[in-house]
C-alpha cells in the first residue's frame, strides 16, 4: 500500500504531521534547495521525538558529487540516529565515485535512498547500480520546482518504467516532486511504496512556509480514499 511521506523542518512541523496521519516523516530544509539539509542538532532532536511512532527519513543537502564529501554526509547524518538518508544525485560531479564510496556505508547497514531528479532525465538503468551498490531504495523527486510537479515533468511511461525498475530489484519507491492532490490518482496507478509531499502541506501551496495542519489532513484523506478505490 502506498504511503505518505511530508516532509518538515521543524520538530514542531514534524508533530502536526504525525498527528495527521503521516507515515513517513522526512527532514529537510526547504529556503536550502531541492533536498536542503536541517542541521544535525536538530535532525536528531525530531528523530528522538519520532523514534517509536514513526519512520524518519533525512536529507544530506544539495551537495555536489563528491565522493569523500558525501560520504562524510551521510556518516553524519547516521550519528542522528534517523532510518534512511536520503541522497541527491545531481548533475555533474562524480556519480562512479560516489556510488563506490557508498556502497562502502550500506555494508554496514546503513539505510540510504537515492533521490534522482525527473528534470534531469535519468536512466531507469541506473537503479540496477544502485541496487548492486546495496542501497535500500530510490526516489524520483524534482530539482526544478518552478516546472511544476513530477507529472507535469515526465512523462506517465517513464515514471512507470522507473518504478518497475526500482520494484524488479526489490528496492523501496518514492515518487515526489511538488506533487499536489490532482497527482496522486495518476502517481497511485504505478503502486510506489510512498508518495512525497511538502508544497501541498504548507500555507498557498509554498513549500518554504509553515505546515498548515488543514492541508496535510486534506492530503492524508486524499490518499486514503484513491487508495480504498483502488483496492476494492
Amino acid at each position: 500500500m502506498t504511503r505518505m511521506l511530508a516532509s518538515v523542518n521543524s520538530l514542531e512541523e514534524a508533530q502536526l504531521v504525525y498527528q495527521a496521519g503521516a507515515d513517513i516523516i522526512d527532514l529537510k530544509q526547504p529556503a536550502e534547495g531541492a533536498l536542503g539539509a536541517l542541521p544535525l542538532e536538530d535532525v536528531a532532536q525530531i528523530r528522538a521525538w519520532c523514534a517509536g511512532k514513526v519512520p524518519v527519513s533525512a536529507t544530506v543537502g544539495d551537495l555536489p558529487m563528491q565522493p569523500q564529501l558525501i560520504g562524510a554526509a551521510v556518516q553524519a547524518m547516521a550519528a542522528t540516529g534517523v532510518d534512511y538518508i536520503k541522497i541527491g544525485f545531481f548533475p555533474g560531479g562524480d556519480w562512479r565515485g560516489v556510488v563506490q564510496k557508498l556502497a562502502e556505508l550500506t555494508q554496514k547497514h546503513y539505510a540510504l535512498i537515492a533521490v534522482l531528479f525527473a528534470d534531469t532525465q535519468p536512466d531507469p538503468a541506473f537503479v540496477l547500480t544502485l541496487h548492486q551498490a546495496g542501497f535500500k531504495g530510490v526516489m524520483l523527486d524534482t530539482m526544478d520546482k518552478s516546472r511544476g510537479s513530477l507529472t507535469q515533468v515526465m512523462q506517465a511511461t517513464e515514471i512507470e518504467r522507473f518504478v518497475d525498475a526500482a520494484k524488479s530489484h526489490n528496492m523501496l519507491c518514492g515518487l515526489a516532486g511538488s506533487l499536489r492532490l490532482n497527482d496522486i490518482s495518476a502517481l497511485l496507478r504505478y503502486q510506489p511504496d510512498y508518495l512525497g509531499f511538502r508544497g501541498a502541506l504548507c500555507l498557498q501551496h509554498t513549500r518554504t512556509a509553515s505546515v498548515d495542519p488543514e492541508a496535510v489532513a486534506r492530503i492524508k484523506q486524499a490518499l486514503k480514499t484513491r487508495i480504498a478505490i483502488e483496492t476494492a
